[in-house]
């Protein structure tokens, strides 16, 4: 074991520093033996680092190299298995377990205490040992005595006891021990000699050094001679050094004071400088000038440079009282003094302000009041622009009076308020007036036909007062129905349509003429009031936008100690525009009650118009005081509108057809033609388009199930052909006028007209050829029992002889006076608006042609080569249908 620890550590360990302390021949446990070394090394190089590394013996040659490595700090378990019996089994716990079994048990004892020493040494105990004997880790000399003595030597080896004591020779120390060895030639051969004489002169040197330090006696007791002197000048430097810290404690004294003197001027010019500034400051922030406080008391409001000299004043003096005082300014009699001057000119110039907008809002008022006249000819409302853009020469002076007198401010917003709101109701009175005589026609007979009395525009007129204008049938039919058609007091025909476009410009004149007027008396409150469109600091009012204010709360502005219980200044605005124009809403509703009254047609005109000014006016702010008005107005013409559907849709369920009446095209049936024609003209590009798609859905729902009713109660035409033609009309007008959202309904129309067409043209045609018709029946049924088709001939009541027997009775001419006398009673049952004559004649054509080659078929089938045929041909048939319908 020496001999292979001294290769190891000649071949793999010196070439890397390293020594090799332990060393333990083991094998994998429980494999096939392969042996292998474990040993533990410390590298000579500081800091050291301990390894455990596996060798092998190559499989190529004699020699040794490393398998793998392991750092010692890395070992966490060592187990040797059993404490107390000898087991040559161990396990190391590194990042895995590692099974091994040694050559003996001593070298394992042995490597196990190696570890252990390193790991007290190295790694302060890190390492766990596990079933290993207390005694084996303590008495470590007692392990290495049962081990040989050569091999004891070198796994434990004392070289790691050694390893600390031993120090590395320097460089002059070899080089000194060289020379001293070559000095002495039998240094190697004879060390006892060596070493004697190296002993000998080592004596030598220990006398010399005595004898030195005898000699030098003499001189130690100069040495202290000469300490003891300069002791004595140290006191006297040290006495002097007092006298002069007494000179110096008084000096000291003196530029105390001095330095207290100037830190007391240091002072007294820190606080002169901040007087300075504070007096600065208030001769800079709270002196108002000569020229604006003139301007505040006796300033010009009515030129627009005197009206700039009080803005300019008003503000510099707003900028005095505001001015963020510092603490104890206030106690100052100056400046109290100040800020009374302040309050005072505040005061007088609001009342001054206040007085002279007052008496601007009357003039004005009564200037535009005396303009009216000039307007109740035409449909134009009087511009308020001369008055708004002299007004918002005060805009500033306004936003003034409103951060410094709240009260005043609000008196003058209802002052405003309340001229204003007098002046538009005159106007806008007078302004719908003229339009509803514009609608109703500029006679008295049109004025007292509609109830318009005075300027209060108020409908006082029945419905049976307008019904007068309803125009009588245009022809016999129409005139017979009138009472069933009047749709809401007038059907769509009974108008002309120059009467409904003038209608049309004159509501849309009304809106536009409201639009201008409204969006710039709004922008005047905002701009002149200082209200602007915006959300602030305010709590919003709890009220809807769409609520009707009467006159008492619309004109209520909240007084200053309640503002903070106000809506914010978009809601003032709009309370504002509802006090003033208080009456709009009301006269457009008066305005839509007439024009309903005179057609209810006219709603589709409103609704389409409506909806376009509310979609323009939500475009421009939502919130508007228009936006809002126009809302509910267009919620007033879409229930108008709706009114007039269901008033057709009832009278479409009222419809009663006389019993010696042909019916024809029902009246409802042309009244949904022409009201659809009528709204796709009107509502071409309307926002609104969902309204009337949902009106058309109701409306032919109605029409259909009417149509059907009329059809089941109709005595003298058929049902078949009530159905037929007005099915076809109505499919003929949904293909025409290409409503999509009807398309569902326009294939339902034309499957029930197919349907009916079939079924009126079957049950009119009947069985022309009964007697034929009832012989062939039976012969199905004989061939339905089982009989053969070719034994049916022998029948007694199917043979040849029967058949020819009713074949002779259908001869060509009494088929032709039968199929004349059905065209007559077919042209009796259909009308003439419809053109279906031929439609249903040549229908009727095919049927019987299908019957005839029905009959053909069976005498084939069922004679065969009995030379039975019929007494008239497929193009006799041709012949008496087309020599009928031109006959007639």
């Amino acid at each position: 074991m020496t001999a292979i620890k001294h290769a190891l550590q000649r071949d793999i360990f010196t070439p890397n520093d390293e020594r090799l302390l332990g060393i333990v021949n083991v094998c994998k446990a429980g494999k096939k033996k392969k042996n292998c070394f474990l040993c533990a090394t410390v590298t000579i190089e500081r800091p050291v680092q301990v390894k455990v590394v596996k060798v092998k013996k190559s499989d190529k040659g004699d020699f040794y190299k490393r398998q793998q490595t392991w750092e010692l700090r890395d070992l966490t378990v060592v187990d040797a298995k059993d404490a107390s019996k000898e087991n040559p089994e161990f396990d190391l716990h590194f990042e895995k377990i590692y099974r091994w079994l040694a050559s003996s048990t001593a070298e394992k004892n042995c490597f196990i205490s190696c570890i252990w020493k390193l790991n007290q040494r190295y790694l302060r105990k890190k390492v766990e040992f596990v079933n290993v004997s207390s005694q084996l880790l303590e008495e470590l000399p007692k392990a290495e005595e049962s081990v040989p003595s050569g091999e004891s030597q070198s796994v434990a080896g004392g070289d790691e006891d050694a390893l600390d004591d031993y120090q590395e020779l320097s460089t002059r120390e070899e080089q000194d021990i060289e020379s001293m060895m070559e000095m002495c030639e039998y240094a190697i051969s004879n060390a006892e000699a060596f070493a004697e004489k190296l002993f000998k002169e080592l004596q030598v040197l220990d006398g010399a050094n005595i004898q030195s330090i005898m000699a030098s006696e003499k001189q130690v007791n100069i040495l202290m001679q000469l300490l003891d002197e300069a002791l004595g000048e140290v006191d006297t430097i040290e006495g002097k050094l007092s006298s002069y810290e007494e000179m110096l404690q008084s000096v000291k004294e003196q530029m105390d004071q001095i330095s207290q003197s100037n830190r007391l001027i240091q002072i007294s010019n820190t606080n002169n400088g901040k007087l300075l500034d504070e007096i600065q400051f208030l001769v800079n922030y709270m002196d108002l000038s000569k020229g604006h406080i003139r301007a505040l008391q006796d300033g010009d409001l009515t030129s627009s440079k005197g009206i700039e000299a009080c803005i300019n004043a008003s503000e510099a003096l707003l900028q005095c009282m505001n001015v963020a005082l510092r603490p104890g300014h206030e106690k100052l009699l100056s400046v109290k003094q100040q800020q009374q001057m302040f309050t005072d000119l505040r005061d007088t110039f609001a009342r001054r302000l206040t007085n002279h907008l007052n008496n601007v809002f009357v003039h004005q008022g009564h200037d535009q009041s005396s303009t009216l006249s000039q307007h109740t000819a035409e449909l134009t409302l009087p511009k308020h622009s001369p008055l708004h853009r002299d007004l918002l020469r005060y805009a500033k002076l306004m936003e003034w009076l409103k951060n410094t007198h709240r009260e005043k401010y609000e008196g003058l917003s209802r002052t405003y308020v309340d001229y204003m709101s007098r002046l538009y109701e005159r106007e806008i009175k007078d302004f719908f007036e003229v339009a509803k005589i514009k609608m109703a026609g500029t006679s008295k007979e049109a004025k007292n036909k509609f109830g318009l009395h005075g300027s209060s525009g108020k409908l006082t007129g029945s419905t049976s007062s307008l019904n007068k204008l309803t125009v009588q049938g245009s022809n016999s039919r129409r005139s017979q129905s009138s009472s069933l058609l009047d749709m809401g007091n007038m059907s769509a025909s009974d108008l002309d349509v120059a009467d409904r476009t003038k209608f049309d410009k004159i509501f849309e004149q009304v809106l536009s003429e409201l639009e201008p007027l409204c969006l710039a008396e709004q922008d005047f409150i905002s701009k002149f009031f200082k209200l602007q469109q915006h959300q602030t600091v305010m709590p919003p009012l709890a009220q809807p936008e769409t609520e009707e204010l009467d006159g008492s709360t619309a004109s209520r502005i909240p007084p200053q100690n309640d503002h903070r219980h106000s809506s914010s200044e978009k809601d003032m605005v709009r309370l504002m525009m509802n006090k003033i124009f208080q009456s709009i809403e009301t006269e457009l509703n008066s305005l839509i009650a007439l024009g309903d009254k005179i057609d209810s047609f006219h709603s589709l005109y409103m609704l389409v118009k409506m909806s376009h000014h509310v979609w323009t006016a939500e475009n421009v702010d939502p919130a508007s005081f228009l936006s809002t008005t126009l809302g509910n107005v267009l919620v007033t013409v879409k229930r108008n509108f709706d009114k007039c559907i269901l008033g057709q849709i009832r009278q479409m369920e009222e419809v009663k057809i006389p019993k010696k009446t042909k019916v024809g095209i029902l009246p409802f049936v042309t009244a949904f033609e022409e009201f659809a024609e009528l709204a796709e003209t009107i509502f071409r590009n309307a926002e609104r388009r969902g309204d009337l798609d949902k009106a058309y859905v109701k409306l032919i729902k109605a029409v259909f199930v009417n149509v059907e009713k009329v059809a089941n109660e109709s005595q003298k035409t058929p049902r078949d052909v009530v159905m037929m033609e007005n099915f076809h009309h109505i499919f003929s007008t949904l293909s025409r006028l290409k409503i999509s959202c009807l398309d569902a309904e326009k294939r339902e129309a034309k499957h029930k007209y197919t349907d009916h067409l079939q079924s009126y043209v079957i049950n009119s045609l009947g069985q022309p050829l009964e007697k034929l018709n009832h012989f062939f029946e039976g012969v199905e049924s004989r061939v339905a029992q089982g009989v053969r088709e070719d034994e049916v001939s022998y029948q007694l009541a199917f043979n040849k002889q029967e058949l020819r027997k009713v074949i002779k009775e259908y001869p060509g001419k009494e088929v032709k006076k039968g199929l004349d006398n059905l065209y007559k009673k077919v042209d009796k049952h259909l009308c003439e608006e419809e053109s279906l004559l031929q439609v249903v004649w040549h229908s009727m054509q095919d049927e019987f042609i299908r019957q005839y080659k029905h009959f053909e078929d069976l005498i084939g089938r069922c004679y065969p080569g009995s030379g039975i045929t019929m007494e008239f041909t497929i193009q006799d048939v041709l012949e008496y249908f087309s020599s009928i319908a031109q006959s007639h």
